[in-house]
């Protein structure tokens, strides 16, 4: 049975950092990790994706340059560093996993979601 725990939010002033982990746990094969988040009255959007088969990265163009996707294979620990936090990335944000080789940005294509952490940027 695959789990996703996410940890890591909380609330941090513009121009600050936060690190997310989501911990993967279940998978039998290779799998892919997104990050996505979900604005108060907005549609969820996909912020970072990568693979567990070649550490492939991808990010939404909001956030690039901002934010890092890491992997730690030893933990089946996905991590989200955040810099440079705004306002507008406050959100709830999700890991989520799906089985496979090609990580996206569209929600649909993962299967498995975790309960979610909240982070809030705000002076």
């Amino acid at each position: 049975q695959v789990q996703l725990v996410e940890s890591g939010g909380g609330l941090v002033q513009p121009g600050g950092s936060l690190r997310l982990s989501c911990v993967a746990s279940g998978f039998m094969d290779y799998y892919v990790i997104g990050w996505f988040r979900q604005a108060p009255g907005k549609e969820r959007e996909g912020v970072s994706c990568t693979s567990s088969y070649d550490g492939s990265a991808y990010y939404a163009d909001s956030v690039k340059g901002r934010f890092t996707i890491s992997r730690d294979s030893a933990n089946d620990t996905v991590y989200l560093q955040m810099n440079s936090l705004k306002p507008e990335d406050t959100g709830v944000y999700y890991c989520a996993g799906g089985d496979g080789y090609s990580p996206s940005l569209l929600d649909w294509t993962y299967d498995y979601w975790g309960q979610g952490t909240q982070v809030t940027v705000s002076s």
